[in-house]
């Protein structure tokens, strides 16, 4: 999994997996079929630890804010590397459906489409709660704090510390919709 999430598809050999597995190339094989299957089964791996971690504290949180502004959070702390851990996430970076492999694209595409739905479900939530502006467009507002998290992702991978990508999250929550303190939108 880290080998695939820090190289990308393409840029981890066979000889890469079977080294960092210690297992020859035809053990690699009898177990997962090809290097394609071996992928599959690395983002699956990451998808199941990334539930846990970062998309937990948005479901928890008492309100669509504070779950966006936890996921931020969460965010990042844990995108920069880490002993073990390459930076970044490996969906935000990865390129597998350009490098070849258009089955493993679209599953990485339906992953970002995952946490996307998941973000719109949360400020939908917020919403028919009262707690957001009536009108407000709640995938327009998913894909703003989606890109803000890949943005994290990204700039984690070039070396930004938590807390540079901490400020950035910070930030990006004085986007969100304010009203004012009568439940009705504030004025600009």
């Amino acid at each position: 999994m880290a080998l695939f999430w820090r190289h990308g598809f393409t840029g981890t050999s066979i000889a890469d997996l079977c080294a960092a597995m210690g297992i020859a190339s035809p053990s690699l094989y009898a177990a997962f079929g090809s290097k394609q299957a071996l992928y599959a089964e690395a983002l699956a791996r990451y998808l199941d630890r990334t539930v846990a971690v970062i998309w937990a504290p948005l479901e928890v949180a008492p309100t669509a804010r504070a779950g966006i502004e936890a996921f931020l959070l969460v965010s990042a702390a844990v995108l920069p590397a880490q002993p073990g851990k390459p930076a970044g996430c490996m969906v935000t970076l990865s390129a597998v459906g350009d490098e070849g492999c258009p089955a493993l694209g679209r599953r990485v595409a339906e992953a970002r489409a995952d946490a996307f739905a998941r973000l719109t479900a949360r400020i939908a939530r917020g919403l028919a709660s009262g707690e957001l502006p009536p009108g407000t467009d709640c995938a327009a507002l998913a894909r703003f704090y989606l890109a803000v998290q890949q943005g994290l992702s990204i700039q984690a991978r070039d070396g930004a510390t938590p807390a540079e990508l901490e400020t950035i999250a910070r930030r990006a929550m004085d986007a969100w919709p304010a009203h004012d303190a009568i439940g009705t939108p504030a004025r600009e």
